[in-house]
Parts: structure tokens; sequence; C-alpha cells
């Protein structure tokens, strides 16, 4: 199953009712992504341009529609997901490319022409 790591932040109105009422939202998120069909790898909290980070697994149209409920809530924004490969499946991926670059024609290359 893929991997995805997710960055955002939280709103100013999240951050205020979490001081007020202090909670773990770990196990929230855990339920929204089985919910969506996949699994909570990893929930870190982060110093710097996000607030937080989760890894999980699941299938690209879970996380989708995991994403869109939490971004749906308005208590998270500036969400950031990234596809997370093994070395393995990067090979078998540039193994896929060797095979149809010899069929692509790059943008304003002469007729003929391949990578």
């Amino acid at each position: 199953m893929p991997l995805f790591i997710t960055q955002g932040r939280f709103t100013t109105q999240a951050v205020r009712g979490m001081m007020a009422t202090p909670e773990n939202r770990e196990e929230a998120l855990r339920e929204l992504i089985e919910a969506s069909g996949g699994t909570l790898r990893g929930y870190y909290f982060t110093f710097g341009e996000y607030d937080f980070l989760t890894i999980s697994e699941g299938s690209v149209e879970g996380m989708a529609s995991g994403l869109l409920v939490g971004a749906a809530t308005g208590a998270v924004t500036d969400l950031r997901t990234s596809l997370a490969m093994s070395a393995r499946e990067m090979q078998d991926a540039f193994s896929a490319a060797s095979k149809v670059t010899e069929r692509f024609k790059p943008a304003g290359a002469p007729r003929g022409s391949t990578l």
C-alpha cells in the first residue's frame, strides 16, 4: 500500500481550543484514517513551517477522502502530502521509465528525437 507523509498547520482557533481543553489528537486522527481505509504509522508535532507531520498508509482515494474531511473542519490548514516510496519501488520506477523513454518525444524536440 502507498505510504504518505502529510504536513500541516493548526489554525489559531484550533490552537486556542486545544489550550483551553488539552487533548491528544492522535486517536481521533487514527480513527479518521482507519475510516478512510488506511493506517496511521506515526503522528508528530513539529517546529518550524509546519505544526505536525503524519505518516500513513492507504489507497490514494482513501488518503484524499481523509484529507478532505480534515480540511473541511477548518481546524487545519496548509496541508501538504507527499507519496513516499521505498528504494525498491523507486528502482522499479526507474526500470519502467527506461522502457518508456524511447517512445516519449520532449516538448519542442525535432521529430524523431527522444530523451
